[in-house]
Protein backbone atom coordinates (compact mmCIF):
# COMPACT_ATOMS: atom_id res chain seq x y z
CA UNK A 1 0.00 0.00 0.00
CA UNK A 2 1.48 4.03 -0.62
CA UNK A 3 1.88 5.16 2.82
CA UNK A 4 1.89 9.08 3.14
CA UNK A 5 3.39 9.87 7.15
CA UNK A 6 3.42 13.55 8.02
CA UNK A 7 5.62 14.92 10.93
CA UNK A 8 7.27 17.93 12.81
CA UNK A 9 3.35 19.39 14.30
CA UNK A 10 3.56 20.57 17.55
CA UNK A 11 2.91 23.62 19.90
CA UNK A 12 4.33 27.28 18.39
CA UNK A 13 3.66 30.63 19.86
CA UNK A 14 2.20 33.43 17.80
CA UNK A 15 5.17 34.42 15.01
CA UNK A 16 6.84 31.22 15.49
CA UNK A 17 8.21 28.05 12.77
CA UNK A 18 7.74 24.73 12.06
CA UNK A 19 9.01 22.95 9.08
CA UNK A 20 6.56 19.67 8.34
CA UNK A 21 7.51 16.69 6.70
CA UNK A 22 5.67 14.20 4.12
CA UNK A 23 7.67 10.85 3.44
CA UNK A 24 5.84 9.00 1.10
CA UNK A 25 6.39 5.23 0.14
CA UNK A 26 5.84 3.01 -2.86
CA UNK A 27 4.52 6.09 -4.66
CA UNK A 28 5.76 7.70 -7.75
CA UNK A 29 6.90 10.98 -5.90
CA UNK A 30 8.18 12.50 -9.42
CA UNK A 31 5.30 11.81 -11.56
CA UNK A 32 2.69 13.67 -9.19
CA UNK A 33 1.63 17.18 -8.12
CA UNK A 34 2.00 17.14 -3.96
CA UNK A 35 -0.31 19.19 -1.71
CA UNK A 36 -0.62 20.19 1.60
CA UNK A 37 -3.94 20.52 3.08
CA UNK A 38 -5.21 21.70 6.40
CA UNK A 39 -8.38 20.97 8.24
CA UNK A 40 -9.12 22.39 11.43
CA UNK A 41 -11.88 21.43 14.35
CA UNK A 42 -15.29 21.47 13.02
CA UNK A 43 -13.92 22.97 9.41
CA UNK A 44 -14.16 22.02 5.49
CA UNK A 45 -10.47 21.28 4.82
CA UNK A 46 -8.43 24.40 2.83
CA UNK A 47 -5.87 23.49 0.45
CA UNK A 48 -2.63 24.82 1.19
CA UNK A 49 0.18 24.57 -0.99
CA UNK A 50 0.87 22.76 -4.13
CA UNK A 51 4.35 21.60 -5.61
CA UNK A 52 4.42 20.46 -8.91
CA UNK A 53 7.26 18.29 -8.90
CA UNK A 54 8.77 17.65 -12.64
CA UNK A 55 8.36 21.59 -13.24
CA UNK A 56 9.34 22.57 -9.69
CA UNK A 57 6.07 24.74 -9.84
CA UNK A 58 4.57 25.83 -6.72
CA UNK A 59 1.44 27.63 -5.38
CA UNK A 60 0.14 28.87 -2.21
CA UNK A 61 -3.30 29.62 -0.59
CA UNK A 62 -4.14 33.27 -0.12
CA UNK A 63 -3.87 33.26 3.58
CA UNK A 64 -0.43 31.29 3.45
CA UNK A 65 1.03 33.26 0.66
CA UNK A 66 4.56 35.10 2.07
CA UNK A 67 4.36 33.33 5.21
CA UNK A 68 4.57 29.09 3.92
CA UNK A 69 7.11 27.50 1.44
CA UNK A 70 5.98 24.23 -0.36
CA UNK A 71 9.88 22.06 -1.28
CA UNK A 72 10.41 18.56 -1.79
CA UNK A 73 13.71 16.22 -1.86
CA UNK A 74 12.45 13.80 -4.85
CA UNK A 75 15.67 11.61 -3.50
CA UNK A 76 13.96 11.07 -0.19
CA UNK A 77 9.83 11.09 -1.76
CA UNK A 78 9.52 13.70 0.70
CA UNK A 79 7.62 16.58 0.59
CA UNK A 80 7.86 19.58 2.92
CA UNK A 81 6.30 22.93 3.97
CA UNK A 82 8.34 25.06 5.94
CA UNK A 83 5.94 27.39 8.24
CA UNK A 84 6.91 30.81 9.15
CA UNK A 85 5.16 33.54 11.16
CA UNK A 86 2.92 31.17 12.33
CA UNK A 87 -0.64 32.75 13.34
CA UNK A 88 -3.40 31.20 15.81
CA UNK A 89 -5.92 30.41 12.39
CA UNK A 90 -3.49 28.61 10.83
CA UNK A 91 -3.91 25.78 14.29
CA UNK A 92 -5.00 22.48 12.15
CA UNK A 93 -4.35 18.99 11.31
CA UNK A 94 -1.72 18.66 8.39
CA UNK A 95 -2.06 16.32 5.58
CA UNK A 96 -0.28 15.84 2.65
CA UNK A 97 -2.06 14.24 -0.76
CA UNK A 98 -1.37 13.70 -3.99
CA UNK A 99 -2.95 16.30 -6.33
CA UNK A 100 -2.45 20.17 -7.21
CA UNK A 101 -4.65 22.87 -6.43
CA UNK A 102 -7.79 21.58 -7.61
CA UNK A 103 -7.61 17.95 -5.49
CA UNK A 104 -10.86 19.29 -3.37
CA UNK A 105 -12.89 19.39 -6.02
CA UNK A 106 -12.97 15.48 -4.89
CA UNK A 107 -14.49 14.64 -1.41
CA UNK A 108 -11.03 14.64 0.94
CA UNK A 109 -9.48 11.16 1.66
CA UNK A 110 -6.25 11.63 3.59
CA UNK A 111 -4.16 9.02 2.95
CA UNK A 112 -2.05 9.60 6.15
CA UNK A 113 -2.91 10.37 9.83
CA UNK A 114 -1.76 13.90 9.13
CA UNK A 115 0.07 16.46 12.00
CA UNK A 116 -1.08 18.47 14.74
CA UNK A 117 -0.02 22.38 14.19
CA UNK A 118 -1.16 24.62 17.29
CA UNK A 119 -0.69 28.15 17.22
CA UNK A 120 -1.11 29.34 20.58
CA UNK A 121 0.17 31.85 23.63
Amino acid sequence: EVRLVESGGGLVQPGGSLRLSCAASRFPFDDYAMSWVRQAPGKDPEWVAGFYVQSGNTYYAESVKGRFTISSDNAKSTLYLQMDSLKPEDTAVYYCAPGGSTLLADPFNPWGQGTQVTVSS
